[in-house]
């Protein structure tokens, strides 16, 4: 089999048998959110079709109507958004400055409290739910939106990301520059680290904005009104009916709830890309 050396560029054929793959890829990717909308504007037969629609119809508008007589969605969804939106900027302040303290500074058990941090990335969500609602029932916080937030402020996921972009991306240098000119710990963090670590912000905040939005177990456990349901929660609705379920219903306001986490991603993944492919190479 011929391989491709350092420094080599591939030939003809093995520069369309990457493209293939890479289409195949994609293609295999795309087709579950492509069909999604396909039945979405049919009418609820279409799921059942076989072989499968893979041609869009007109009733989306038809299908939204109904969504929308059922279900709270546009209420649901701006909560998702507003939960998520705040979330995501806690989560980036916090884990940025932990990371910079963990990256970039010298205190006692700074190793032991590290992996502290780390293990708490294996225990499993579903553990700490009995806890945190015991915590959040004493704070009277049960149906508040702080009850979703608070706890979400921090996690050990991005601390990791932040400490790790931080000590590969930040010189000393700078850090130290800073401190001749006067500059205050936070000060430094505001003003120079930051602006620096710009593409590992946008990935970690894509990544907590996505998880908040699409999460379900939680919401479902400390939120009790209507009002104040996700849009994951009140999708769920959906799904009780007596005259069965109505795919094409469904399909649609799924579709609908989608929208949003691809406008995110369509306006950060320059910068989204760039923070994932940072330090794959040095020089």
């Amino acid at each position: 089999m011929n391989t491709v050396a350092v420094g080599e560029k591939p030939g003809f054929l093995q520069k369309t048998i990457l493209y293939l793959i890479l289409w195949l890829g994609a293609i295999m990717s795309a087709f579950p959110f492509y069909w999604m909308f396909v039945v979405g504007t049919n009418d609820r037969s279409a799921v059942f079709h076989i072989p499968p629609k893979l041609v869009w119809g007109n009733l989306l508008l038809t299908n939204m109507e109904k969504v929308i007589e059922r279900i709270l969605f546009f209420r649901s969804m701006y909560n998702s958004f507003i939960l998520a939106s705040l979330e995501t900027v806690f989560v980036l302040f916090f884990c940025a400055l932990a990371g910079f303290a963990f990256a970039k500074y010298e205190f006692p058990l700074k190793r032991s409290l590290f992996i502290l941090v780390l293990g708490t990335l294996f225990v499993p969500q579903q553990l700490s739910l009995l806890p945190n609602y015991i915590i959040m029932a004493k704070l009277h916080w049960i149906d508040d939106f702080k009850a979703i937030i608070v706890p979400g402020m921090v996690n050990a996921f991005g601390i990791f990301w932040m400490r790790q972009y931080i000590e590969a991306a930040v010189s000393n240098d700078l850090i130290e520059a800073g401190r001749i000119d006067g500059c205050s710990h936070f000060r430094i963090f505001w003003r120079i680290i930051l602006p620096i670590i710009t593409p590992a912000l946008s990935t970690l905040g894509i990544f907590t904005f996505m998880y908040v939005w699409n999460d379900f177990m939680w919401p479902l456990v400390v939120l009790k009104s209507q009002e104040h349901f996700t849009l994951q929660m009140t999708l769920r609705q959906l799904l009780y009916n007596r005259d069965g379920v109505d795919y094409g219903m469904v399909m649609a306001a799924t579709f609908t709830a989608t929208l949003p986490l691809l406008l995110v991603f369509l306006l950060f993944n320059r910068w989204f890309i760039s923070g994932l492919t940072s330090g794959a190479v040095k020089a």
